[in-house]
């Protein structure tokens, strides 16, 4: 694995950006200086150039070449930084080449037609000894080569420097980190100490291991609890074959005992499939939607399969409003007879298990109500929980596993709703929420 180090790769762009930033000014100082010193040798350079042009056009010069030729030693020789050559159509005129050690001369032709005597062509070569200009910029171009690498290691060591101390604070949020988990419960990264660059991500981090411990209690209930309700049925199975299995047996008493193992067999096998429903619900399965249908069309049919078990219980549903909706048609099915199932279980005999289907905004709310025994309050959080019961005592027949409700929430998520209950003075009202497919943006319902 090609892990990079940030203090490494931070510290190696300063450096970078600092060595071409420190040479780009120093680029920028040496042409600046540079164009000076072009600006003084032209300067200096008209200055000769109106002194010669001067002396040519004087009237004296012109007649007595000699006083030319006289004046003009006078103010050369006291400028040994000057060199000059005249001359007339293509004889030489006047001519002064100082002899300077190591002079770096910059020769430049004028041409003074005109100036001197009329006809004549008059030619000027002038010199200028830069020298010293040179030398002065070879001093100053090292000595900004030398501000370049200089500059340039002392700001990338301090750089080392500042950016280590920057990253203290990721080294301490690491260690921290390292301190939580599963084994240590409950502890959080405290963002007080660190800067608001960082915030967000401890945020998440915190937000993130909350939701890993919720998990993991989860995991471990869920293990606990799939483990005590597989073990009975199991053990009843084992027990059950034990007995057939001690002494000869009619085939009659083995046909009973095979009749009560495939009941326990099919107990487990629903505990297994409504397992699995809720663990493709957990990973964020999105029910199927079918056409338009009548909620209450549902319920109605839902109502007819539990009328064997409501005539026994002496108990009669009815049902109030209708909505219209693209559901899944089975999953919704599944969700109210759960709920009808289970005020069956608890409803006072000879009361009626009211259906509501009502809308509220978007959302369409299915309401199932009866009478009975109060929910405890700090039973009502955890109802709808896997395997839960509020009252184990009387958990009622084999068919009832404590999923039914987990399995509604289950249902109502997958059709992008919630679940709500209350249950006060004897009346418990447990219900669950549809919301309509957003593929066009309109909700799809329609009230009756």
């Amino acid at each position: 694995m090609n892990s990079r180090s940030i203090q490494a790769s931070l510290s190696r762009w300063f450096a970078l950006q600092t060595f071409v930033g420190l040479s780009l000014v120093c680029g920028a100082i040496y042409a600046l200086t540079m164009w000076s010193f072009q600006l003084k040798q032209a300067s200096e350079f008209d200055r000769h150039v109106e002194f010669v042009t001067h002396l040519l056009s004087e009237p004296a010069n012109i007649a007595n070449r000699s006083e030319l030729k006289h004046k003009l030693d006078d103010f050369f020789l006291s400028h040994d930084d000057i060199g000059i050559v005249l001359m007339e159509d293509s004889r030489l005129l006047y001519a002064s080449t100082p002899k300077r050690k190591a002079a770096e001369w910059v020769w430049t032709p004028v041409d003074l037609a005109n100036v001197s005597a009329g006809t004549l062509n008059t030619q000027l070569r002038l010199g200028i000894d830069v020298q010293e200009d040179a030398r002065l910029l070879r001093r100053l171009a090292w000595t900004l080569v030398g501000a370049v690498f200089l500059g340039s290691l002392l700001v990338s060591l301090t750089g080392v420097l500042l950016v280590r101390r920057g990253l203290k604070p990721l080294q301490k949020l690491a260690a921290q980190t390292a301190e939580t988990g599963p084994e240590h419960p409950g502890r959080r990264v405290d963002a007080g100490p660190y800067a608001s660059e960082l915030l967000p991500w401890i945020s998440q981090f915190n937000a993130v291991l909350e939701r890993a411990e919720q998990a993991y209690q989860q995991l471990e209930s869920f293990n606990a609890d799939v483990a005590h309700e597989l073990r009975t049925p199991l053990t009843n199975m084992i027990a059950e074959v034990e007995i057939e299995l001690a002494r000869p047996r009619t085939p009659d008493a083995l046909r009973d005992g095979l009749a009560s193992n495939l009941e326990e067999a099919r107990r487990l096998s629903a505990i297994v499939s409504d397992m699995l429903f809720l663990s493709k619900s957990d990973r964020g399965a999105l029910a199927r939607r079918s056409d338009p249908v009548s909620l209450a069309e549902q319920v109605q049919a839902v109502a007819e399969f539990h009328e064997a078990a409501l005539e026994q219980a002496n108990l009669r549903v009815q049902v109030s409003g209708d909505a219209r909706m693209s559901v899944d048609v089975a999953l919704v099915r599944r969700a109210i007879s759960n709920l009808v199932g289970n005020a069956i279980r608890y409803a006072l005999p000879a009361t009626i298990i009211a259906v509501v289907v009502e809308r509220a905004g978007e959302a369409v709310w299915l309401k199932v109500a009866n009478r009975g025994e109060t929910i405890a309050p700090e039973a009502l959080p955890h109802l709808f929980k896997r395997f839960f019961r509020a009252d184990r005592s009387r958990a009622g027949s084999a068919e009832h596993h404590g999923l039914g409700l987990a399995i509604v929430s289950a249902i109502a998520r997958m059709h992008g709703g919630e679940t709500r209950v209350r249950s006060i003075a004897g009346f418990t009202e447990i219900c669950f929420s549809l919301m309509p497919p957003a593929a066009d943006g309109r909700p799809r319902i329609t009230q009756s």
